[in-house]
């Protein structure tokens, strides 16, 4: 699964650039900024496709920022737009860091691609990498997407069959407090015609 999603990014990332538009998020990213302890820290972008417009965003704010992705197409468009971020090719659920690190974890658009099974190591991890009262903005698929309360297979985007998995959003808040998350803010936004969850989350 992983193995092909990552041969369809790198194909996404040769239409890239007439599709640069289509997502705007500032609204989303000012308002997890604002939620911050600290107005200059480290952020840990993990899916960071080729850097905007999360990356850029806060490199523009003085941060320094870490991007993880398996698509070396899209980091190679990372290295040009962003050329500021240090960049890890790796499979975000692979990726390894130490604790109490970053100030700051974004998953964005990158999260509902892994299953749901593993969300909970993952969000531990997440957890244990950021400093205390650090957060987390991360991009939930929900029924409004999918159609189903809970789901485990696949969706058409962009001409091709992309791999999505998500929990019920009760559970998923369940699992984010027993880990250790108070969870700031829940919002469902419709950008580029798709219908998300956005969930901000801080390490208590």
């Amino acid at each position: 699964m992983s193995h092909s999603l990552q041969e369809i990014y790198n194909g996404f990332a040769d239409t890239y650039e007439a599709n640069r538009g289509v997502f705007d998020i500032s609204e989303i990213l000012d308002a997890f900024y604002s939620l911050l302890e600290t107005e200059r820290g480290s952020l840990l972008d993990l899916g960071c496709g080729a850097g905007e417009p999360v990356a850029r965003y806060f490199v523009d704010n003085n941060w320094l920022v870490t991007g993880v992705d398996f698509s070396e197409r899209m980091l190679e468009l990372a290295a040009k737009y962003v050329p500021e971020m240090r960049t890890i090719k790796s499979d975000i659920t692979k990726s390894e860091f130490a604790p109490n690190q970053f100030d700051a974890i974004t998953a964005t658009y990158s999260l509902f691609h892994i299953p749901a099974s593993t969300h909970v190591e993952l969000f531990k991890n997440l957890h244990r990498w950021l400093k205390p009262k650090g957060s987390v903005l991360f991009t939930y698929a929900t029924e409004e997407y999918t159609g189903s309360k809970v789901f485990d297979g696949y969706k058409t985007f962009m001409d091709r069959a992309l791999y999505y998995s998500h929990k019920d959003p009760k559970e998923l808040y369940t699992d984010l407090e027993e880990i250790g998350f108070s969870v700031e803010s829940i919002k469902y936004q419709s950008i580029g015609g798709e219908t998300f969850l956005w969930v901000t989350a801080t390490k208590i």
